[in-house]
């Protein structure tokens, strides 16, 4: 069973832009920093965890259709990249810790 991307909010997850698409339902996790992979790989309604932080992210997120990107240890998102998440509705959450402690958290809440 799949949770929403609200449900990360105030669980360690702080909303950073593309609120408009806090209701998107994550039904997986992936963790990867190289954007071609990810276009390639990665499967639709999964929550992101990268430390990329460029508009980039956003282009990759539309094409694979992610529900929502996470940026581990309070790196800051670039301002071009907020700017797009919010016109398209893709979710981007910060963490403040590691990739690995994102996902343990996601799956706890996954299970």
């Amino acid at each position: 069973m799949g949770i929403k991307v609200a449900d990360l909010v105030n669980r360690g997850f702080k909303l950073v832009a593309g609120g408009n698409g806090i209701d998107k339902e994550i039904e997986g996790v992936y963790i990867c920093d190289l954007l071609s992979w990810v276009m390639a790989h990665a499967k639709a309604k999964s929550a992101w965890i990268t430390i990329q932080t460029h508009v980039n992210i956003v282009a990759v997120a539309l094409l694979a259709e992610i529900s929502c990107i996470i940026i581990p240890e309070d790196a800051k998102l670039d301002e071009e990249a907020k700017k797009k998440a919010d016109e398209e509705g893709i979710p981007i959450l910060s963490f403040t810790g590691t990739s690995y402690e994102a996902a343990i958290t996601l799956y706890e809440m996954m299970k």
